[in-house]
């Protein structure tokens, strides 16, 4: 019990401490009754680290537009103007259109030079033709789409864990309120019982005495798992972006959790890592180092353009004739640049490029070996935690009747109240060590499905 209270504490202030905001609050608290599968939904829309998930998917879009535009006709236009407020000289040879050339004579002035005034106007477009570059980049932009998908399923998962394991500790907190409840209505019968037997000298005073210690025990405990649920209840509407201030009830049962589900399938499958997104991502890691690869070996190709233009030109040394006579010209080409050497640069970089493609194996076979470790640790202690929830449900039910026996003995005369108060702490004992052990089974069933990859 003091476990299950420490961990709320813990993750209520952690997630007080977030710097991650939920969803701006509606127009007054608004009240929900929802289930497990609800309550995820929920978030899944809610959420601001999923909206955000999401709109890196969309700027993934908005890439792959933007490398395929670089394939399309690049078109633009400029207007200049020009006023030579005082034209350049326009230098030659001494003599040379006069017949009097002298090369060893200073330049002469010629006596014309520059348009005052000159107005263009152009249009040109280019075409690439080819790039190795440049379709490798539309591989590389569609893999980058498939990541970002992929760390929005991540980003889904953290969420459905966090609200699955922050779901059944509410249930848990309310079922140990429902087993608190019944043991002080017990114990307070009990406790008034043996008051009465006091006041007619049948009993001594310490034996109310020690029923009341336990039964002031009893009611603080409650209240402080009462006041302990406030927060596991804040943090699950945190976990699922929605406001603080709404009211939310729980609409699943602790009966209704299969807690044996698909437990003896785990144990035959060898190849749940593959389902694992953490796997998945480490993949398309490495296709992406892959065409980082090709990219390095597109730089030895070559590079082909095709350019056009066309202008207008307007030249005058008056204004009032500038436009009177255009001067027009256009033209075609091709520009092909071929890489001869670089100082062994691409090479060097296609080998790093290498490189990275031999470490990001390295690190998918790692990961195969981690995750299956992972599974296997997680079904292990799966399988161990519901051992201790039946035995701990049997000691239970023991306790139970361990203290119905002791209360007939006393009440018989056989029997002393210490036995009475042994058989109710015994009692108490169990019912802590139970809601604990139903605590683990749900909370590791989760940590199972998430290690085998079953929540997507």
């Amino acid at each position: 019990m003091r476990k299950i209270a420490a961990i709320t504490l813990l993750c209520g202030l952690a997630a007080l401490r977030s710097v991650a905001q939920t969803s701006p609050p509606a127009a007054g608290p608004q009240t929900y009754s929802f289930t497990l599968a609800e309550c995820i939904a929920y978030a899944y829309e809610h959420q601001d680290s999923i909206k955000n998930a999401k709109l890196d998917v969309a700027n993934a879009d908005l890439r792959i537009k933007e490398v395929k535009g670089q394939g399309l006709p690049q078109i633009d236009g400029s207007i200049t103007f020009q006023d030579y407020l005082r034209a350049p000289a326009q230098l030659a040879p001494a003599g040379l259109f006069s017949g009097n050339y002298n090369p060893k004579a200073p330049l002469e002035v010629l006596p014309f030079g520059p348009v005052q005034y000159s107005n263009t106007f152009q249009a040109q477009a280019s075409q690439l033709l080819f790039n190795g570059s440049f379709f490798v980049g539309l591989q590389a932009v569609k893999t980058y789409k498939e990541l970002s998908q992929r760390q929005l399923a991540r980003t889904k998962i953290q969420i459905n864990v966090g609200v699955s394991k922050a779901y059944y500790q509410m249930l848990v907190s309310v079922e140990q309120i429902k087993l608190l409840d019944a043991n002080i209505a017990q114990l307070k019968q009990t406790f008034n019982e043996t008051s009465q037997q006091n006041k007619q000298g049948f009993v001594e005073k310490i034996d109310v005495d020690r029923l009341e210690v336990q039964y002031n025990n009893l009611v603080t405990t409650r209240q402080n798992v009462e006041r302990t649920l406030e927060i596991t209840d804040a943090m699950l509407k945190f976990q699922m972006g929605m406001p603080i201030g709404d009211k939310l009830t729980l609409t699943d049962k602790l009966s209704d959790v299969n807690l044996t589900q698909n437990l003896a399938e785990t144990a035959a499958d060898t190849t749940f890592y593959r389902n694992r997104v953490e796997y998945g991502l480490l993949e398309t890691a490495k296709n992406l180092n892959e065409l980082e690869v090709k990219n390095r070996k597109a730089e030895f190709m070559p590079t082909a353009f095709a350019n056009a233009a066309f202008a207008n030109v307007f030249q005058e040394n008056q204004t009032k004739y500038l436009y009177s006579h255009p001067y027009p010209y256009s033209f075609v080409g091709l520009n092909i640049s071929i890489p001869i050497f670089s100082g062994f640069q691409r090479s060097s970089r296609l080998q790093q490029a290498k490189i990275t493609v031999e470490k990001s194996k390295n690190d998918l076979h790692n990961a195969k070996n981690g995750l299956t470790l992972q599974g296997t640790a997680a079904r292990v202690t799966y399988i161990n935690s519901l051992q201790s929830l039946t035995n701990q449900k049997r000691n239970q039910g023991l306790a139970n009747e361990v203290l119905r026996v002791s209360k007939i003995k006393y009440g018989q005369g056989v029997g002393s109240s210490i036995e009475v108060t042994q058989a109710q702490t015994a009692l108490e004992t169990a019912n802590n060590d139970y809601i604990q052990s139903l605590y683990d089974a749900l909370i590791n069933k989760v940590n199972l499905d998430q290690a085998y990859g079953r929540i997507q």
